[in-house]
């Protein structure tokens, strides 16, 4: 709409702005109907947890986001289970089987020795865009350093991770926000002073948490954990077509 001065948006594929979508269980007519509505703003797929295995579609389901040129990816969490099984070789080779790009490893809920993910990092990157999450699943409250943010998600990229993942969970009430949900704000500017933002992907499964993050950064900033249902109102966030981000729809 040349009438409108609106913010400039990358062409996908996108390395910037991208939007992480979280698929939870979506039926072949819902993927449809996402890519009809939203296509042209979703950047890659995540079929959440270990619904991979769950799933009565799969298959198909990889067909349809194949034939709309949308990569997938596993959810972290099944990797961690492969993980803590010893069947991590065997997951990798799965993912090769199902013709995966991408691959999700995290560590939010085992524990795994930090050395030891940087090394699984490394062998993924040979193969893969490896997205590297970072940060606690725990909800409790519980705060890591912002400076073991900085430490890990250096270290991760720097073994090879296309982008480090900074938690938050599909609530919300996690890592990088607050159990109420609140942005923890200098947690946010302490991780963007030491590592390059459009190596982050910031978890904003939340309307009010997208809105602050498109305030801050502008539209080409990269969020994760989106609904399906929410992808087209975080485009008119991005875009300054809605209310709460009116200010930034502006060129330059």
């Amino acid at each position: 709409m040349s009438f409108l001065d609106l913010p400039e948006r990358s062409a996908k594929p996108r390395e910037q702005g991208v939007t992480h979508v979280l698929d939870k269980g979506l039926s072949l007519a819902d993927v449809d109907g996402l890519m009809e509505v939203a296509g042209d703003s979703v950047d890659i797929v995540k079929l959440g947890w270990g619904t991979a295995i769950a799933t009565g579609n799969l298959e198909p389901k990889l067909q349809r986001y194949r034939h709309y040129g949308i990569p997938v990816v596993l959810g972290g969490t099944l990797t961690e289970l492969a993980i803590a099984q010893g069947r991590f070789e065997q997951l990798i080779a799965w993912v090769h089987e199902l013709g995966l790009q991408y691959f999700e490893i995290s560590d939010g809920t085992i524990s795994l020795e930090g050395g030891r993910k940087l090394e699984m990092i490394a062998r993924l990157a040979r193969d893969f865009r490896v997205l590297s999450e970072v940060g606690s699943k725990d909800d409790t409250g519980a705060i890591t350093p912002p400076y073991r943010w900085v430490e890990q998600m250096t270290e991760e990229l720097e073994a090879g991770a296309w982008k480090v993942i900074a938690e938050g969970r599909e609530g919300g009430t996690a890592g990088i926000f607050r159990p109420s949900a609140e942005v923890r704000e200098g947690l946010i500017d302490e991780i963007v002073h030491g590592v390059e933002r459009g190596r982050i992907m910031f978890d904003a499964p939340i309307k009010h948490q997208q809105v602050w993050f498109v305030r801050r950064f502008g539209p080409e900033v990269n969020l994760g954990n989106i609904a399906p249902a929410d992808v087209l109102s975080l485009e008119t966030l991005r875009l300054g077509l809605r209310s709460d981000t009116l200010a930034t729809g502006r060129r330059g």
